[in-house]
């Protein structure tokens, strides 16, 4: 889209106003992103609230002393004791091609 002077201050003025860039987009007859793209260049920019905000300040709460104290302690590990050594099954070679010929079998 090629912008020319009264494009660009309708864009400004609907900016200001608060209206999205879907919003101003419908309204000049282009893509949202034409409008973002010209946004940019222009160095319009939104989403930062205006000094004259004034922010929640909420406190933060306290944390009990017994959860302090449980946060402190390691947590115990839990270890496997069994310790068997599993053999891995040994197939005979027609049992090898048995298998190596279902499985053909099922992608197929």
């Amino acid at each position: 889209m090629s912008w020319d002077a009264k494009d660009v201050a309708l864009l400004k003025k609907l900016w200001v106003q608060g209206q999205s860039a879907a919003q101003i987009a419908r309204r000049l007859g282009c893509s949202r992103n034409a409008v973002c793209g010209m946004l940019t260049r222009l160095g319009l920019k939104r989403g930062h609230k205006p000094p004259t905000a004034k922010p929640k300040i909420r406190s933060v709460r306290k944390q009990e002393p017994a959860l302090l104290v449980a946060c402190a302690q390691p947590a115990a590990k839990k270890v496997s004791r069994k310790t068997t050594d599993k053999q891995p099954k040994e197939f005979s070679k027609r049992q090898l091609y048995a298998m190596l010929a279902e499985a053909v079998r099922n992608t197929g």
